[in-house]
């Protein structure tokens, strides 16, 4: 239960990163989901990305709305500013919060039902105005807190554990991102970490509006045979872009070699990169190139996974808004009253 404390005694042998923390600074409460539920598999994975990147906790703001989802950030970072919203409304309040304080590492987790249906409108306007955050939708289909209904997300033809036929088109979250100019699009499943991880991490360091799709199943509503949404029906129709990892930024390191072969690359850490590459290959700076990827695929019945675009040269909000360097929080008075002269002046123009 969440009133439940975890204990605090480390294993004195567990493994600290740069700056001095172990994996469980940064875990929180103890989670009340189903056994096996998805969304714990996604806390889990954010611990270790926010411990792998070396962040300090107090530099982090999770914020989430309703759902199943919503009540995640409980279980994660729990000595980082957080804030529960009312149903659809996070994305407004990270805007809100962005803009007062934008020296803050941002983080949205939403689901399904508080993103697609009635916070649609609100997803929209945050990803297109390329606020600086990472937004992670936590997919499984359907409204676990209400007995499993179908979600907006909901395949068309998938069905409901009492057996009902969806007929309703399902809203494609991944597509709409990159059709409203999300700089980062990326999509995963609960149950594979290997890329789950790595795309956490490199969502967290894009400057933008970076979101992810993560599809995770709900064992209790929507696991079973008929469903789009559950772990066997993602396994077998997973349809992996790319393999990732994530290597925060240092000096650059250059590579040419002709397609079907592997070169060995030595990295910063001393460790030696295999890379292959392939004679066709997906590249994820090209955002109509995604997109028809994505309805091809999806025409195929497969989940296509991985980091979909990305543009490295985004831009955010406060660069379009020209922001000063202060965060707004921290300005005072003098900065924040012009006087009379400036006042003068804005009215002049508006004549």
């Amino acid at each position: 239960m969440t009133y439940i404390l975890k204990p605090q005694l480390h294993h004195p042998k567990l493994a600290a990163n740069a700056l001095g923390f172990t994996r469980r600074d940064y875990e929180g409460s103890v989670s009340t989901l189903c056994a096996g539920c998805g969304h714990d598999s996604i806390s889990a994975a954010i611990i270790q990305a926010v411990f792998e990147l070396d962040l300090p906790p107090h530099r982090i703001a999770k914020l989430s709305g309703i759902g199943c989802s919503s009540k995640t950030p409980d279980y994660f970072l729990g000595a980082s500013h957080g804030f529960n919203t009312v149903h659809g409304r996070m994305p407004s309040v990270l805007t809100g919060a962005n803009l007062a304080n934008k020296d803050l590492i941002y983080l949205g987790v939403s689901g399904d039902g508080d993103t697609a249906s009635i916070g649609l409108g609100q997803f929209a306007h945050a990803v297109r105005r390329g606020v600086n955050m990472l937004y992670i939708v936590e997919n499984n289909g359907v409204y676990g807190l209400t007995k499993g209904q179908f979600s907006a997300t909901s395949d068309k033809g998938s069905k409901s554990k009492k057996g009902v036929v969806n007929h309703d088109a399902g809203i494609d979250l991944v597509g709409m991102a990159l059709q409203l100019g999300a700089t980062f699009v990326g999509r995963t499943f609960s149950g594979d970490k290997e890329q789950l991880v790595p795309l956490i991490k490199a969502g967290l360091a894009h400057k933008g509006a970076a979101f992810i799709d993560c599809v995770s199943p709900c064992v209790q509503f929507n696991n079973h045979a008929g469903s789009t949404k559950s772990f066997d029906y993602v396994r077998e129709h997973n349809e992996a872009v790319n393999r990732l990892d994530m290597i925060p930024g240092r000096a650059q390191i250059n590579v040419d070699y002709a397609p079907g072969t592997t070169v060995k690359v030595a990295q910063h850490d001393g460790s030696v990169l295999s890379l292959h590459k392939l004679a066709e290959l997906y590249n994820p700076n090209n955002r109509a190139q995604a997109l028809g990827y994505l309805q091809a695929r999806q025409a195929r019945g497969q989940v296509v996974t991985g980091l979909l675009y990305i543009d490295p040269e985004a831009g955010d909000l406060h660069d379009a808004l020209e922001t000063v360097d202060t965060p707004l929080n921290e300005l005072g008075g003098a900065a924040l009253v012009p006087g009379a002269a400036a006042l003068e002046k804005i009215n002049a123009g508006l004549r």
